[in-house]
């Protein structure tokens, strides 16, 4: 007997990869259903390459009989429905920024705290981190038991998707504006995005760090634990999916890029280039798609005793989103909800 699942913002670009993943990975659902706003009601998405699935309205949906809610909806609808969804026995795994600091609700990335997952009896909710979080911390896990990690510094060039499909439009846009010369109109982005970087991603908070900045701090202490200071400077960049991290480790104890190559070829989740193979080190055209976090371009830190340097890169629709909580899914049905 397999499990009912719902998938709440089924039309947007997470949406869509959840449910790609689940039917590729073969989630064991019996039925999934597909919802989304009342104005996308009747419209249908795949499931798979063969199922289609009608959309239904989140509105007033009724969660009796549903397991497990996959939800990627923006914070302010999780923060609506989720009460109700709990109530009528569904467990919640929100790709939202709603629930990720509430102490009750775990924040799990399964390759780094799966065991923390059993803290969704609290209330029914488990968190996804945000898409910058996950990536960095699948790479630093095997380095950080290991030898403890003091300090991060760490760098984001972040794809236009992480921003939905209208900051991909809005990308195409301007690019094919800024060929026939017209003019450019910026609505998602605060700046020009089409050959251009913009160093700010959400808003910016009082001490000038920008919200997804104190959002990599904050969850990278709470998914690891411990007191590790991360210092985060977060970019968008022109490209449409796949984010790239430029990150700098000071740790506790002895750790050379031999060491952590060692440790990352024996890590789940991790695909390491080596500056000698044919690709040398990846970059976010060549991983669009993948679901490992990709690492290259390790070296060491000069400047402190115990550090490194490497480029991560990783496509922020999959692992970054729709791969993590498909993968929280099936930790949950596997040793928690077993029918």
């Amino acid at each position: 007997m397999g499990y009912t699942v719902a998938v709440v913002g089924a039309t947007g670009v997470v949406g869509h990869e959840i449910l790609s993943t689940l039917a590729e990975r073969e989630f064991p659902a019996d039925k999934v259903i597909a919802l989304a706003s009342r104005k996308s009601s009747g419209r249908e998405v795949s499931y798979g390459e063969k199922k289609i699935l009608k959309v239904e309205a989140l509105d007033n949906f009724d969660f009796t009989g549903v397991d497990i809610v996959l939800s990627s909806a923006g914070a302010k609808i999780s923060a609506e429905f989720a009460p109700a969804a709990v109530k009528a026995g569904a467990v919640i795994i929100d790709n939202t920024s709603h629930f990720r600091m509430d102490p009750d609700v775990p924040l799990v990335v399964p390759e780094v705290n799966p065991e923390a997952i059993a803290g969704y009896t609290k209330k029914g909710i488990i968190a996804n981190p945000n898409c910058s979080t996950i990536q960095m911390v699948v790479a630093l896990k095997p380095l950080h038991d290991a030898a403890k990690i003091k300090r991060i510094v760490v760098s984001t060039y972040q794809s236009v998707s992480g921003a939905g499909k209208e900051g991909m439009d809005e990308l195409f846009e301007q690019s094919r504006k800024f060929f026939v010369s017209d003019e450019m109109k910026s609505e998602i982005f605060a700046k020009q995005i089409a050959f251009n970087v913009i160093p700010q991603i959400d808003v910016f908070m009082d001490d000038g760090s920008t919200k997804e900045e104190w959002k990599m701090m904050v969850e990278t202490k709470k998914i690891m634990g411990g007191e590790i200071k991360v210092a985060a400077t977060c970019v968008r960049v022109p490209v449409f999916i796949g984010h790239s991290e430029a990150i700098n480790v000071e740790f506790e104890d002895e750790m050379t890029p031999q060491m952590a190559r060692s440790l990352w070829k024996k890590a789940k989740g991790i695909s390491l280039i080596e500056r000698q193979s044919d690709m040398e080190y990846i970059t976010p055209a060549e991983i669009a798609g993948e679901d490992d976090v990709f690492i290259s371009r390790i070296r060491s830190d000069q400047t402190v005793d115990n550090g490194i340097s490497f480029w991560c890169v990783a496509d922020n629709l999959r692992k970054g989103a729709a791969l993590n909580a498909v993968q929280i899914a099936e930790v949950l049905a596997q040793k928690y909800l077993k029918k």
